[in-house]
């Protein structure tokens, strides 16, 4: 059984999951020597710590911001009697970028990949009854052999820092819920889903997997609770007659009772919200249930004040509001996979999602937003000593997110890698096993893709044709010809289109990024870069091409909110090319969208 296969985490009849938030105990080790000095028994001082959260934005210490090592965190957990008998774990939703897990001074397990959950079985290490030590050691360095990649260099006063090669914030820590969870010891640990639509009926093809013996059964259950459909036995299919589909902002979901049983005896039950619909990409269209669909919406990250990456319920459910507000239908998980809470989320409200792995950075630059938006040449990233160790850690990682997000309906697509390097012969390789094993994993054989920055061109890249569709990272009006030269950024634009075409790939394009940065203080007539006035300059710009194109099928503009970077000369703070503000107020831009979205049909530009 994979160490991180465990069903979304949830109490049922048989069994049982207690969340761990709260103030944990917090110390961050400057000297790098917490293991040796025992630390793994109990961290020292008294400071405390909210987890979930970052760790970063807390403090008032510009080194304790930038602190770049081990951090470690402690809380006293108690196991209930009621446990005993049970295979017991704790579950991270995420430790960023690795983290050593001791209970009772004992170390218990370890996971590297910062975005993802894991498990740590504890069933026979922990003392049912009585409290126990629970101790976490993370660290956030980075690395080339680690996605997402950058370097962690060391200041003339000794201490480390990160360097990263991607354009956001190095957030870190317990970002993500902890659970303490116990399940039988038969139970039902994994099930893989994919539909068929035919008239008047779905077909659910399903394999469940189990740890121990025992008879499945399964019941599927309307939002009525109306019993439709049921099956007997590990794999096989459920028919549903006269179906509600799934759709696109006009969810439904059906209730799949997995149980399994040794007869009368029930050992284990788990119940998953499930939409019955089905994904395609068929020349230039994407399908969802057949019917061609148009991408409108953004990229976006797990940013805000104060918890930073850290997951925030009441932030979730306002960018979910102002993106139904704004008319969009769809979102990007750049640069990572989010928590499981979002995606749940996006399947109750009919969103659709491109699934993002943290391959972020596989281009060996500092200010990678800027060489790589501008099209400068990078050498190649897939040719060194490190290669196959990255190329490990990232086989990993395509895993654990396709298992854990396979049987969202709002999952429609996989985002392999963001930015990479792509015009060395070495990237082939690489590349195609990463795709080979998205496709290997997924029951749903969703579409996969990357998206390709502006070194990426028609007569460089070699990986494109990987792709089932194509994803188009450009700046023409910001990095490429801006302010006065955006005549010109039109031009180059529609050339670079012209060129695309010429190929013929017969795939459907989606602009994965596009945008400028604008301060929401700046208005200036006539406009100059950085002011509303020309955020809504280059957008009118960039809309004129994409409707030029019957190819183009999506648009996701990034950024949907300001977000926090490393600082630096080219950055006021972070990133301001949202469309909201950092606190969720809207730009200029943010009514100009509104406009074009709500007059965009779903299937806009469906092929005659």
């Amino acid at each position: 059984m994979l160490d991180y296969s465990l069903l979304y985490p949830m109490t049922t009849p048989t069994r049982c999951s207690m969340k761990l938030d709260g103030m944990w105990k917090f110390s961050l080790d400057w000297q790098g020597e917490g293991e040796k000095l025992g630390w793994s028994k109990g961290v020292p001082g008294r400071d405390m710590i909210p987890v979930p959260a970052s760790f970063q934005d807390f403090y008032t210490e510009k080194a304790i911001r930038e602190y770049t090592g081990d951090m470690w965190y402690e809380t006293d957990i108690t196991i209930p009697v009621f446990m005993r008998g049970s295979d017991v774990f704790i579950r991270f939703g995420a430790a960023t970028h690795r983290a050593w897990v001791y209970l009772n001074g004992e170390l218990v397990g370890e996971h590297e990949g910062g975005f993802l959950p894991f498990l740590v079985d504890i069933t026979d290490k922990a003392v049912c009854g009585e409290l126990n030590r629970l101790v976490v050691r993370v660290n956030n360095e980075l690395n080339e052999t680690n996605i997402p990649c950058g370097r962690t260099i060391r200041l003339e006063n000794g201490r480390k820092m990160s360097k990263p090669y991607f354009d956001f914030y190095n957030y870190s820590g317990l970002q993500r819920s902890v659970h303490l969870i116990a399940v039988p010891k038969n139970s039902i640990t994994d099930v893989d889903l994919s539909y068929e639509i035919g008239e008047g009926e779905a077909r659910i093809n399903y394999s469940v997997s189990q740890k121990g013996k025992g008879d499945v059964s399964l019941k599927l259950y309307d939002e009525d609770g109306k019993l439709v459909s049921e099956a007997f036995g590990a794999s096989g299919y459920m028919c549903v007659e006269n179906p509600h589909l799934w759709r696109v902002r006009d969810a439904y979901l059906y209730t799949l009772e997995i149980t399994l049983s040794n007869g009368n005896e029930v050992l284990d039950m788990y119940p998953l919200e499930i939409g019955i619909r089905t994904v395609e990409i068929k020349g230039t269209e994407i399908l969802l249930n057949g019917s061609p669909i148009y991408l409108k919406g953004f990229g976006k990250h797990e940013d805000s004040d104060i918890v930073g990456r850290g997951f925030n319920i009441g932030v979730m459910k306002r960018d979910f509001e102002l993106m139904k507000w704004i008319g969009a239908n769809s979102f990007r998980t750049s640069h990572y996979p989010y928590d499981e809470e979002i995606y749940r989320m996006a399947d109750r409200e009919g969103f659709l999602i491109i699934d993002e792995v943290p391959a972020v950075g596989l281009f060996e630059s500092l200010v990678n937003f800027l060489d790589a938006g501008t099209g400068k040449g990078a050498k190649s990233f897939f040719s060194k000593p490190t290669t196959p160790i990255l190329l490990k850690a990232h086989l990993r990682a395509v895993e654990e997110m396709i298992v854990r997000d396979k049987n969202h309906p709002s999952v429609i697509a996989w985002s392999l890698l963001n930015e990479p390097e792509s015009t060395d012969e070495n990237s082939v390789p690489y590349f195609t096993e990463v795709f080979n094993l998205a496709r290997a994993l997924d029951p749903q054989k969703r579409p996969r893709t990357f998206a390709m920055e502006s070194n990426s061109s028609t007569t460089r890249c070699r990986c494109h044709h990987l792709s089932d569709f194509i994803s188009l990272n450009r700046y023409y009006g910001w990095y490429i010809l801006g302010g006065y030269e955006i005549t010109d950024a039109e031009e180059r634009f529609k050339k670079e289109m012209d060129d695309w075409a010429a190929l013929n790939l017969n795939k459907p394009f989606v602009f994965t990024e596009y945008g400028a940065d604008t301060m929401p203080s700046e208005h200036k007539l006539p406009s100059v870069m950085w002011s509303q006035e020309y955020q809504c300059e280059v957008l009118e710009m960039l809309h004129r091409v994409f409707d030029s194109y019957s190819f183009v099928k999506g648009e996701q503009i990034w950024n949907f909110a300001d977000f926090q970077t490393t600082e630096g000369l080219m950055r006021v703070n972070g990133n301001k090319k949202g469309v909201f503000t950092r606190q969720r107020q809207p730009k200029d831009a943010a009514f100009l969208l509104k406009k074009r979205w709500e007059s965009l049909p779903l299937d806009y530009k469906r092929e005659k």
